[in-house]
């Protein structure tokens, strides 16, 4: 576990931004998405986060808190290509194609995620899907999530743990 605290908003959007980018860094065996549950009280830094990660994966899109549609899909403008172990030969691509922003505050139950669309989102190895108030719908959530909690220490500052 690891623990940052962050000053200001433009700290956390950083954050997010470097977070997203080790994200290409990890060897891409999945067969789904990556997701990334992103927990903690209504102001403390999740959507912040999130147009963090969006500006890292090259979204050129404005990211703005999903809580009314529920869902926000973004094209990922960022692809890495790297060179496989050796012996394999060639020269791999690492990519991913959508971003996905899902904000499950409104929910009371998770089923109500899963009529839109849900499992095919999650299920897709070419997406990364950013999830605010991810705890309310922990139960349908893959257990190989990155688990992201923020908490709110003052008015700029936010603790985030990792």
């Amino acid at each position: 576990m690891k623990e940052i605290i962050t000053n200001n908003f433009r700290d956390t959007q950083a954050l997010g931004k470097n977070f997203a980018k080790e994200i290409f860094k990890r060897e891409k065996k999945k067969k789904s998405a990556v997701i990334i549950a992103l927990e903690g009280d209504l102001g403390a830094g999740k959507t912040t986060f999130a147009q963090g990660m969006a500006e890292g994966l090259g979204v050129k899109e404005q990211i703005t808190s999903p809580t009314f549609v529920l869902i926000k899909k973004y094209p990922i403008r960022f692809q890495v290509s790297r060179l496989p172990k050796p012996g394999t030969g060639g020269q791999a691509s690492f990519k991913f194609q959508d971003f996905y922003h899902i904000d499950c505050y409104r929910l009371d139950k998770p089923w109500q995620l899963q009529e839109l669309g849900f499992e095919e989102i999650i299920n897709n190895p070419e997406n990364i899907v950013a999830m605010e108030w991810a705890e309310k719908i922990s139960e349908i959530l893959p257990e190989d999530k990155i688990t992201i909690k923020f908490e709110w220490v003052d008015e700029n500052k936010r603790k985030i743990i990792f």
